[in-house]
């Protein structure tokens, strides 16, 4: 067996970890201003897209159920979030408390999986955008050619570039600092709260319950299946504990933004998914990628379908702030110690934000979102989220035998029966994704182990604090 200065299992101390934190980054986050980044990255494509494609061809009218079952899941491995999080207030969600409880090897591939997780999601959103920025444009009498809105090989397309002009403008805001980003998402998710809750308020009295027959017409299974696909929906706590490093009191804030941004997301989903099936029949939403907006056009609302059109721009631009806040911090924490070049790591001296890590995660989601057509890629977020969670649970059930001595702030209730139950759903999810999924998984993952046997091993700071 490999001696520990020489293992890929070696560990990095709790006290190594807090000692980095916080150097050159503001603190400036409260517990209201992470709250809103957990709403601002879940809310948006999970509501104003994912629901129909979820309804129409996994689950039916028992979405609901989806809803509720994913809800569950995140639950438990929320809890477990939130002991690491208040624990360990350090940059790099799962891949921090992965280093600190399972080992280096286990981080660096959850690190590794997360940055093409939110790199992913952050072009397939971007296109999400530009279609509904689009169509907004084109209902106020302004028509964008098709060869600047597609990207090649697609109805024509030569770039996308609505898609890159939102990622140049978030990337700018992102460089500028935290306060100010966080001011901008406030405004979007207010925008958006209120546009879902006057679909609620609206569209209950169009509800008709004959819709919600058949319930189950893919069966019991297609609720799991459902739920594995609409996952993608809550991965915005994640991006919550990324912000660690930022927040004025983490101890007391970090459990509170990622336990009531989840328990706000999850009403509002369960909410909309019965009216939006009640409203229409299932099956109409196939292909539909404006389910919300459609839905009320459908019932003759078309004064409120427009304001959903404009709610979804809000919401989709929220999610893009925070997915790309989050990805630059998972390389930001990589650089810093030493698995990937340690230049992604400098922090601008005046705005206080690792701004070499913005730039690359903002040319990067540029050029996939404007040049490709991300398809089925998408779909890695699942995976990757799924992964992240059952290396935070397995962290929190290693740290309480390991590191009982340390102070917890929150502590998650029932280890080691909570965690455990955390890994269980999400490995059942992982079971439940695509084929193809799964395929993509494995191919990132091989390349990830040859980038670190290749230069993250030898270059981890990991080697020099041993030889001390």
């Amino acid at each position: 067996m490999a001696s520990d200065n020489k293992s890929i299992f070696r560990t990095k101390s709790i006290e190594a970890m807090l000692s980095e934190s916080g150097k050159g980054l503001k603190k400036v986050l409260g517990a209201f201003e992470l709250t809103m980044l957990g709403i601002g990255a879940i809310i948006g494509t999970g509501i104003f897209v994912l629901t129909g494609v979820a309804a129409a061809d996994y689950a039916g009218p028992a979405l609901v159920l989806s809803f509720v079952f994913a809800a569950i899941a995140c639950t438990f491995a929320a809890l477990c979030y939130a002991e690491l999080a208040a624990m360990i207030p350090v940059a790099g969600s799962a891949y921090t408390f992965g280093y600190v409880g399972l080992g280096e090897i286990w981080a660096w591939l959850i690190g590794w999986d997360l940055i093409l997780e939110y790199v992913v999601a952050v072009a397939a959103v971007a296109v999400g955008w530009s279609g509904y920025i689009v169509a907004l444009l084109k209902a106020g009498g302004i028509t964008v050619p098709a060869a600047l809105c597609n990207p090649p090989g697609q109805n024509g397309g030569i770039v996308n570039l609505p898609a890159i002009i939102v990622l140049f403008v978030v990337m700018l805001f992102l460089i500028k600092g935290v306060s100010e980003s966080t001011k901008l998402n406030n405004i979007l998710v207010i925008i958006k709260l209120a546009v879902v809750i006057l679909f609620i308020v609206v569209g209950i009295g169009h509800v008709n319950p004959a819709n919600w027959h058949p319930f189950f017409p893919y069966g019991v299974n297609g609720v799991f299946t459902g739920a594995s696909i609409i996952f993608f929906a809550y991965v915005g706590f994640d991006a919550v504990s990324t912000a660690a490093e930022e927040v004025k009191n983490p101890q007391r804030d970090l459990p509170i933004g990622i336990v009531a941004s989840l328990l706000v997301c999850t009403v509002l989903y369960i909410i909309v998914s019965a009216i939006l099936t009640g409203m229409v029949p299932y099956k109409e939403f196939h292909g539909n990628a404006a389910p919300v907006a459609y839905a009320l056009a459908k019932v003759g609302i078309n004064w409120g379908s427009a304001l959903v059109s404009v709610g979804a721009v809000c919401g989709i631009s929220s999610v893009l702030l925070v997915m790309t806040f989050g990805s630059s911090r998972i390389l930001f924490s990589l650089s810093r110690d030493g698995l990937l070049p340690t230049v992604f790591s400098e922090v601008h001296p005046k705005f206080g934000t690792p701004i070499k890590s913005t730039v690359l995660v903002g040319v990067v989601t540029m050029v996939l979102s404007g040049f490709l057509q991300i398809g089925r890629l998408a779909e890695m977020t699942n995976i990757g989220t799924l992964c992240a969670f059952c290396i935070v649970s397995a962290s929190v059930i290693v740290l309480r035998k390991k590191r009982p001595d340390v102070t917890r702030p929150f502590a998650c209730p029932g280890v080691p029966i909570t965690p455990a139950i955390s890994i269980l759903f999400c490995l059942y999810l992982i079971y439940k994704l695509p084929q193809f999924t799964h395929m993509v998984f494995v191919i990132w993952i091989a390349i990830g182990i040859v980038v670190y046997f290749i230069y993250g091993k030898g270059h981890s700071i990991m080697n020099f604090e041993e030889q001390k």
